[in-house]
């Protein structure tokens, strides 16, 4: 019980430091991360090319709405149990969906789990430019070396980095 209790007292801690943790870990967990990577830039994945999260236009209500339900016709897979069944998604049912019907995705999730990973999406990766070295490390801490390509990139000047062509 006193375990119980102590991870409960972190990961309220935790929560307050950052109520988007728990977002974070959800869209690990249920590998969000497999078609849209760490970074929400997507790109190939299990399912398809994924859309950019970064440059998503979706709001929250919408984002919540495709991770609950999916997206007809592609490889974006639904996390909700009962999606098309026990509950309409986009106003259909299986029925109404027919072959479209997305893929059932690795995990079920909450309700509340869903709204946290749309919250993460929002507060994290939507409209941000380009994926850097400190949103890496905030994703997977500072002992990964999957950050060290945006480490060197950081260091780099500017000047250096940039892709000008060079006068003629």
């Amino acid at each position: 019980m006193a375990c119980v209790l102590a991870s409960g007292s972190l990961a309220s801690a935790q929560s307050a430091a950052d109520p988007t943790e728990a977002g974070k870990a959800v869209f690990k967990r249920a590998n969000c991360v497999g078609c849209h990577k760490w970074h929400g830039n997507g790109g190939g994945g299990y399912g398809g090319d994924a859309l950019s999260l970064r440059k998503t236009q979706l709001t929250r209500e919408h984002i919540v709405e495709t991770v609950t339900c999916g997206r007809p016709g592609t490889g974006m897979p639904y996390f909700a149990r009962g999606s098309y069944d026990t509950t309409k998604c986009y106003d259909m049912n299986r029925q109404d969906v027919g072959e479209r019907v997305p893929p059932e995705g690795g995990t079920f999730l909450r309700p509340n789990d869903i709204e946290a990973v749309a919250d993460y999406v929002l507060a994290h990766i939507k409209g941000r430019g380009e994926p850097n070295y400190d949103e890496c490390t905030a994703f997977f801490g500072n002992t990964s070396r999957v950050c060290d390509i945006y480490k060197a990139n950081a260091a780099k000047p500017a000047s250096e980095s940039s892709t000008s062509e060079p006068s003629k």
